[in-house]
């Protein structure tokens, strides 16, 4: 139990440091663009952490900005993305539409002098990921993709036990993210190719992160996938090779996974529980088969979008145009892995 109780004292002084050093900034006014269902989940996270508040929203349609803002009691409501870009009151913008748009957005809200926060992935290929990366430095702002599970406490505290060699030499990961969607809803978004629909993009990017995480950028890389109708991947298997490992991927909508993410190393293992990349805990397994799991409980507050508010918070207050938790290089590298996984493939969208 030694593993557990040092993680469970380093985090909780680490969580007493960081809510103590939140509490002396300047209060950091949010707007939200794009309001669908992660929106939703984004803005009440957002109301459970101090000195940051939503002060504005903004959809392509004012009836549906105005339903969202008077949902969650916030000032404005605007019927264009241009308009909120440029109220004075709003410090950073949060960006949740479809990915196809991520990048002419991102970089209209920067060149309006705002930070922004934009989901995940940032752009739909490396070309518009470079342009948004281009434009934060040349404005001076932050800017940073919206990958909310490196900052989840069960994330963190995974990659810290295998940077303390706590299962020895990491040699094997398997992680995926799959469920079954009903493939005749051919105008959901998921399957829209003219919004970069496709299981890799959405949902293959999470396992792409944690392999990329904890091994680096791959030497090799073999995948094949099953497409829609509508050309979109409905099944995508990878397989990245490292010097001294292997990562077995898969994304897709034709089944249900387990979602348990699996790390083996030369001393043991480690299961990150599900639903793995927005876990509350993991379990650590010896060599010997007979010794139980030692179980780490890391409970999230709210769904888990608070870590990566906390994080713009801290960067934005220091003067920062990136985190140097998950930086521009970070996006970088992960967006070059998926476009090496989009020509093998074959995927390219219709605007490309």
């Amino acid at each position: 139990m030694l593993v557990n109780k040092f993680s469970l004292l380093f985090l909780t002084t680490l969580c007493y440091s960081l809510s103590y050093q939140l509490q002396q900034m300047k209060t950091l006014n949010w707007g939200i663009v794009g309001l669908g269902k992660i929106a939703h989940s984004f803005v009440q996270d957002l109301q459970l952490v101090d000195n940051s508040q939503p002060v504005a929203a903004a959809s392509r349609s004012l009836d549906k900005a105005k339903t969202f803002s008077s949902y969650y009691k916030i000032p404005k409501s605007y019927g264009s993305y241009t308009e909120l870009f440029n109220d004075p009151a709003v410090d950073i913008v949060y960006i949740a539409t479809p990915h196809d748009s991520h990048a002419e957005l991102s970089i209209e809200a920067m060149r309006a002098g705002k930070h922004v926060l934009c989901e995940k992935p940032l752009a739909v290929n490396s070309k518009q990921v470079q342009s948004i990366l281009e434009t934060s430095r040349k404005e001076g702002v932050f800017m940073m993709e919206a990958l909310w599970s490196k900052f989840n406490p069960a994330i963190k505290e995974c990659l810290r036990l295998i940077s303390t060699d706590t299962i020895g030499e990491v040699n094997y990961l398997q992680a995926d993210f799959s469920f079954n969607m009903n493939h005749e809803q051919e105008h959901d978004r998921m399957l829209n190719m003219e919004l970069a629909g496709g299981s890799l993009l959405d949902m293959g990017i999470y396992p792409v992160f944690l392999a990329y995480s904890v091994f680096g950028k791959p030497a090799d890389i073999l995948a094949t996938s099953r497409f829609h109708r509508t050309g979109a991947d409905i099944q995508t298997a990878i397989i990245f090779k490292y010097k001294n490992g292997i990562a077995q991927l898969m994304s897709g909508f034709a089944s249900r996974s387990d979602m348990v993410a699996k790390i083996y190393g030369t001393a043991g293992r480690i299961h990150i529980n599900p639903v793995w990349h927005e876990s509350e805990g993991l379990s650590i397994y010896g060599n010997e088969a007979s010794s139980p799991p030692q179980q780490i409980d890391l409970p999230k507050k709210g769904k888990g979008y608070t870590y990566e508010i906390e994080e713009c918070m801290r960067c934005i207050s220091e003067g920062k145009i990136e985190s140097p938790h998950w930086s521009h290089q970070n996006s970088l590298d992960l967006i070059d892995i998926l476009d090496q996984v989009r020509r093998q493939i074959g995927l390219r969208y219709p605007f490309e």
